[in-house]
């Protein structure tokens, strides 16, 4: 087996990662927060892919809770494929991209900002020409990022998105909980969710499931699970799950809930025991769970920053589950570091 990883260290260094971006980064999302403040604008648009969209949509949650601001997702294709134009006036357009590189994604944004939408891109590469056609480029400051399967650089951008919304609403609590998350993050790391490993082992497929901002986050590690592991999964939300794809359960499908300590916990804590009543092997983030299995985690203290330290566990779990199955985490089949989609 593997002993090390890229992947691993790379998880390693999030909470270091984090509080970097807090504390130089700072002073550009503060002041990217007040001029999106300052548009007051009546809709927002994000621009992504992959790991980087499901920090969008985690970031979509959170800009509806607290900003009560809508949010919607464009496909990329709309510009670099279809050459549409939208009418984005007063509005802001959030762009995602770890490498800042994908023509579909810069093209986007580009037109976003001829269409009139004040242009934020969150990148890890700053001379980028994603960074370096937004009217405020962010640096996520994760730090060179070798392994294929991202990590540190989705917590960074989610990170990032959060506090920026936080200096938009001028929210103290909000950005006294973001303070926090490294201490959080460095617990989360530790937290051991290997139980799952012997539900999976006869396994090929797995549902993964989140309501709200943590549904983003089961999006993500559905993604990872195949990116790391070559394993089937699926993201549903809580109450989705109950509907068609309940067919699909039987004993012994392994399912993993992601619950934060929000509105939404009791819900997902729920649906998680009905699985198990039908004979699923469930694991659930939550004490609130009876017939399901409790998985360890941290609490943050705050609703919105509670789902980040779950990927992280998350993340550790993974790595080490892509190791027990004889895989390297850090070199998927078929797969990449930069994707240039256009």
């Amino acid at each position: 087996m593997i002993d090390s990883t890229y992947m691993r260290r790379e998880i390693e260094e999030v909470p270091q990662a984090v509080a970097r971006l807090l504390d130089q980064g700072g002073p550009m999302l503060a002041s990217a927060g007040q001029a999106i403040r300052k548009s007051d604008p009546r809709f927002m648009v994000s621009v992504a892919r992959g790991s980087s969209d499901h920090a969008a949509s985690f970031l979509k949650y959170a800009v509806e809770l607290t900003a009560g601001i809508p949010v919607a997702s464009v496909g990329p294709s709309v510009a670099s494929i279809y050459g549409a134009r939208l009418r984005l006036n007063g509005t802001v357009c959030l762009a995602i991209s770890q490498s800042g590189k994908s023509p579909d994604i810069v093209a986007m944004t580009r037109q976003a900002k001829a269409g009139g939408a004040l242009t934020v891109a969150l990148t890890n590469t700053p001379d980028s020409p994603l960074a370096r056609v937004a009217d405020f480029p962010i640096d996520i400051l994760a730090g060179i990022e070798r392994s294929v399967a991202a990590t540190k650089t989705f917590v960074s951008s989610a990170v990032a998105g959060l506090a920026l919304m936080a200096h938009t609403t001028a929210d103290e609590g909000l950005l006294a909980a973001i303070a926090r998350l490294p201490e959080h993050f460095q617990a989360a790391i530790d937290c051991d969710w290997m139980e799952v490993a012997e539900a999976l082992e006869e396994e090929r497929s797995l549902f993964i499931l989140g309501r709200g901002p943590s549904f983003a986050l089961a999006s993500e590690a559905a993604l990872k699970f195949k990116e790391t592991c070559g394993m089937h999964a699926e993201a549903y939300s809580a109450a989705e799950v109950m509907h068609g794809p309940l067919a699909l359960v039987g004993p012994g499908f392994p399912v993993l809930a992601l619950a934060a300590r929000d509105a939404a916990e009791s819900s997902v804590a729920e649906t998680a025991d009905a699985l198990a009543g039908q004979g699923a092997a469930v694991f659930a983030t939550s004490k609130r769970v009876g017939q399901a299995r409790s998985l360890p985690f941290v609490s943050t203290g705050h609703p919105l920053t509670d789902p980040l330290p779950l990927i992280v566990s998350f993340y550790a779990f993974v790595e080490a589950f892509a190791r027990h199955r004889g895989l390297d985490p850090d070199k998927p089949r078929n797969l990449r570091k930069v994707t240039e989609t256009k």
